[in-house]
C-alpha cells in the first residue's frame, strides 16, 4: 500500500510542496485536524507558532510588501465550531 504524501509547506514561501497552493491547503487542514483530534488547543498553539514563522519568512522575502494578515489562513479555520 502506498503511503499518502504529506501535505507539507515549502519554507520560506509557505506553499504546499505538491500542488503549490498556500499552506495549509485543504488536505493539510484535514490531516492536521485528524492528527490533533481531541486536542484542539495544541493544534491552535502549533498553528500560531507556524503563523509567526510564516509572517517572518514572507516579510523577509518581500520587505516592501509585507504579507496580509495570516490569521484566517493559519488559525481561524481550526477554531472549534459550535
Amino acid at each position: 500500500m502506498a503511503r499518502p504524501h504529506p501535505h507539507l509547506p515549502i519554507r520560506p514561501v509557505w506553499l504546499r510542496r505538491r500542488c503549490g497552493h498556500p499552506w495549509p491547503c485543504g488536505p493539510a487542514r484535514l490531516s492536521l485536524l485528524t492528527e490533533y483530534r481531541g486536542n484542539r488547543i495544541a493544534l491552535l498553539i502549533y498553528l500560531a507558532v507556524l503563523k509567526e514563522e510564516a509572517t517572518t519568512h514572507l516579510t523577509e522575502l518581500t520587505p516592501t510588501t509585507p504579507p496580509a494578515d495570516l490569521t484566517d489562513r493559519f488559525l481561524t479555520w481550526a477554531r472549534a465550531r459550535g
